[in-house]
């Protein structure tokens, strides 16, 4: 009973119009970001962070419909912000800008009508967000090239050392029965994105320490690094053998291989933290 009268205090109308007012401005923004989530495979997830941050919204309604609404004339700076931030994204044919100028919108609205205990309660979702968004290609590419030479040296390491003849030349490995070419596809970058959208879900689905999420976030980094060294190296056993192996169905089925063993790296982590904070919290009680 106190979750419906709180809902029915909540500025519904409002809320309609704003989410139909957003929807038609940035129209052409998410039908972008839709067509990036089809058609390039270091994003694929982005069709997930929408539905997951708004299934995790819900489950929070007890908390937040409950919130007296205070609306805060903030909200309006951020709407207005927004907005001008979007047409210098479009103006100037800057996704990232023209993209987070949705979410900063959205923010803004929620402000506007609800307050800071509101974004407060809604945090966690917003922050998911960000997930659906690309990151710019001035930082995408600083990224992905070590990680390209990064998982290349390590290949040519571990090829070394079980006797297979390697040269390694930047991130191209040349083995005797073909050329291994570690491009920004095979970086590692998509694992880690997504793997470090899935621990934050995850941590937040199964368990309740706040904390858990940031740490899980941070340890996806070298477990995605080192899963995507692993599937390279593997990738360079096999193509010495079979250079077929190295393309086509087998490798995108060894790409999803790889990434279940990542996933089930950051489940044995978790279950290593929680072990560890457990034996803590006995001694300190002790």
């Amino acid at each position: 009973m106190g979750s419906d009268t709180a809902a029915q205090r909540l500025p519904w109308a409002a809320i309609l119009f704003f989410s139909a007012l957003v929807t038609l401005s940035f129209f052409d923004v998410i039908a972008g970001m839709v067509s990036e989530w089809r058609h390039d495979d270091d994003m694929s997830h982005g069709f997930f962070v929408p539905v997951v941050a708004g299934y995790i919204a819900w489950q929070m309604r007890d908390r937040w419909i409950s919130i007296a609404p205070n609306p805060s004339r903030l909200g309006w700076i951020l709407i207005i912000w927004g907005a001008l931030q979007l047409l210098a994204g479009t103006l100037g044919a800057e996704m990232f800008i023209a993209r987070t100028a949705l979410l900063i919108t959205i923010t803004g609205i929620l402000l506007a009508l609800g307050g800071f205990g509101l974004i407060r309660a809604l945090a966690f979702p917003l922050f998911l967000l960000l997930f659906m968004i690309r990151i710019p290609n001035i930082i995408y590419n600083q990224i992905t090239f070590p990680l390209q030479l990064f998982a290349s040296e390590v290949a040519e390491h571990v090829l070394h050392w079980i006797g297979i003849p390697v040269f390694r030349e930047g991130n191209i490995l040349h083995l005797a029965q073909t050329d291994l070419s570690v491009v920004e596809a095979c970086s590692g970058i998509r694992s880690l994105l997504s793997l470090s959208f899935m621990a934050l879900v995850y941590a937040y689905l199964s368990d309740p320490k706040s904390w858990m999420r940031g740490a899980l976030l941070v340890l996806t980094i070298p477990i995605a690094v080192a899963a995507n060294a692993f599937r390279v190296t593997i990738t360079g056993i096999l193509s010495n053998y079979n250079p077929e192996l190295a393309e086509g169905a087998f490798h995108t089925a060894e790409g999803y291989l790889i990434f279940l063993i990542a996933f089930a790296g950051m489940f044995a982590a978790h279950r290593l933290i929680n072990t560890v904070y457990g034996l803590v919290a006995r001694t300190q009680a002790a």
